[in-house]
């Protein structure tokens, strides 16, 4: 997994990832393809493992919709479950958003226009693909409060376009 590694030294990495139960499955084994079939019934951490795979292959637009899911996903799965402690899932979830999702969004936001159809993509994924993990399957009104951010971020996005560009030309090259 080398995208993680070149944020987090690979010790700490694994002992972050191992001191996870989620982390069981082993994701960081699975090839992309296997990772596609079996991230929808696994934990949530799995589709930051796809997006990262993806984005070290050069599959960078593919990476940011499998990311976004992913926070769809794992944001839902902590709302559901409050009693989650903060240095399992919690921390888990802060670092995978950290590490995959400041290189991630970096590229997301080069384009805006792809990044709204990006993110209209997830929904319509989210609507018509059953979160079959664990508890989260029985969410109703965490999940639609998870899903109403999204939304919100689009459409934040969508209105401030002009700052938003402005503000990632400030940040480095567009689109690396």
């Amino acid at each position: 997994m080398a995208h993680l590694s070149r944020a987090l030294s690979p010790f700490a990495l694994f002992l972050l990832l191992a001191a996870s139960p989620a982390y069981a499955q082993n994701f960081d084994a699975m090839s992309v393809g296997e990772l596609r079939s079996v991230v929808t019934d696994s934990h949530p951490s799995g589709y930051y493992v796809l997006a990262s795979k993806l984005y070290d292959e050069g599959e960078r637009d593919e990476a940011v919709f499998w990311f976004y899911a992913g926070q769809l996903r794992y944001r839902t799965h902590l709302a559901c479950n409050p009693e989650l402690t903060q240095d399992g899932d919690g921390a888990l979830f802060s670092a995978l958003s950290e590490v995959i999702g400041s290189e991630i969004n970096a590229y997301a936001f080069g384009d805006i226009d792809t990044l709204i159809q990006t993110i209209d993509a997830v929904v319509a994924w989210d609507q018509s693909t059953p979160n079959s993990f664990g508890d989260d399957t029985d969410c109703g009104p965490a999940h639609d409060q998870v899903l109403a951010g999204l939304i919100d971020l689009k459409t934040y996005v969508s209105e401030n376009a002009d700052d938003v560009r402005i503000d990632r030309l400030a940040t480095g090259p567009i689109r690396p």
